[in-house]
């Protein structure tokens, strides 16, 4: 019986097919795990979920499986989409500048409730007893509770829009690098005839 022998190129490109198999089957149980679990699907979520490199989310046959499991998820709805929908990387930059402009506007007005509070406060502490004035101070508190509520429900609202920002770049970045590679691969293998 003779042992085939085989070259050191031959075992390597072998170990590089295994360890692509691998990684691919690894990425399809992620996308198949998230859409069970009604976790968004981005192709940014799920190479940092897979642990793989961005490009490969966007290689032949695991990108059409991340697109067919969004597509999924979009005609069902479930607590990722209701909560995110897919939005534009300009729409998330406007909403995210709209949110700063009503949290400047918002701290604005409060100094401006908690200054007239004060004067008025002053004049109150002249007419008022003191089953009164601890009334309108428990008034003015609930009030104060109500705005730093307010406050901190936009700014929670301005940090979610920071982070989707943020990772809708993550998406355009990598899809940008797998198209460049694409154009690159087809320049390489010329024209057509």
């Amino acid at each position: 019986m003779t042992a085939v022998t085989r070259t050191p190129g031959e075992v390597l490109r072998e170990a590089r097919r295994k360890d692509s198999r691998a990684k691919r089957a690894k990425v399809v149980a992620v996308v198949d795990a998230m859409l069970t679990s009604g976790d968004l699907i981005t192709f940014t979520g799920v190479a940092r979920a897979a642990g793989v490199s961005s490009w490969l989310v966007y290689a032949d046959g695991v990108r059409e499986h991340i697109e067919a499991a969004r597509t999924r998820q979009q005609r069902q709805p479930t607590r990722a989409t209701q909560i995110r929908p897919p939005v534009s990387a300009a729409s998330l930059q406007t909403e995210l500048e709209l949110t700063r402009a009503d949290n400047a506007r918002l701290r604005a007005e409060l100094s401006q409730a908690r200054a007239a509070v004060q004067r008025q406060l002053g004049q109150q502490l002249d007419q008022l007893g003191s089953a009164d004035l601890t009334a309108r101070v428990e008034e003015l508190t609930r009030q104060n509770r109500e705005l730093r509520s307010e406050v901190d429900g936009l700014n929670q609202v301005n940090k979610n829009l920071e982070r989707r920002l943020a990772e809708t770049g993550e998406d355009l970045n990598a899809a940008r690098t797998s198209l460049r590679r694409m154009i690159r691969a087809e320049n390489q293998r010329g024209p057509i005839d």
